[in-house]
Parts: structure tokens; C-alpha cells; sequence
């Protein structure tokens, strides 16, 4: 599941949300946190990989002086991910809008 980080809809900052609303599709509070924990874990790697993937195109091997100073474009690049919510506040989101899918795999058997 890759996320478009350029149109994420989610809070910047802290908030606070209804237990019941959040422990509502599983019923339970602690597994509602998990599994949106689980999926900050995710988001948060795969904005890590496209972070260092987009920095690594500014990578140089000989650094000459010219070199050293900033670049405009990296710290463009930087400012846009620096500016997302995070990874928390959208796996809040995601998980309030249905997005996310999990599975209890004792209730399978």
C-alpha cells in the first residue's frame, strides 16, 4: 500500500479523539492503537525510503568546494517532508476513514 504523501489530509499537530469512534471496527481500544501503529511504522518507512531516494540524487562522490554549499532543489526537498504530518496522524486519519485493512487470524481458523 503506497501513499501519495503530496495529497495526505491529515492533522499537523495533536488531537484529541473519540475512544469510541477509534475502538469502533474492532471493538477494542488496544487493538484499534496497534494496528494504527503498525501502519505509522509503515508510512514511516516508506517516507524515509522516498526521502533518501529523492536526497540520493543530489549524492555527489568528489565533494569540491562548489559542491559543499547547499543545494536549492535538496533543500527544497527537504522543507516538503519536513512539512508533512506524521506518519501518526495519518495513520489516524486513515484508519477514521476506513482505509485500512487488518485481520485477527485466530478468528480465521
Amino acid at each position: 500500500m503506497s501513499t501519495d504523501f503530496k495529497n495526505v489530509v491529515a492533522d499537523a499537530s495533536t488531537k484529541t479523539y473519540n475512544r469510541a469512534e477509534i475502538q469502533k471496527p474492532t471493538g477494542n481500544i488496544y487493538e484499534a492503537i496497534v494496528i494504527m501503529g503498525k501502519r505509522a511504522e509503515q508510512l514511516n518507512s516508506e517516507i524515509k525510503t522516498e526521502l533518501l531516494d529523492k536526497l540520493d540524487e543530489f549524492a555527489s562522490n568528489n565533494d569540491t568546494l562548489e559542491e559543499i554549499f547547499e543545494n536549492r532543489e535538496q533543500i527544497e526537498v527537504s522543507k516538503f517532508y519536513e512539512r508533512l504530518p506524521k506518519p501518526t496522524s495519518i495513520a489516524v486519519q486513515e484508519w477514521k476513514d476506513g482505509e485500512i485493512y487488518f485481520r485477527k487470524p485466530e478468528e480465521e481458523k
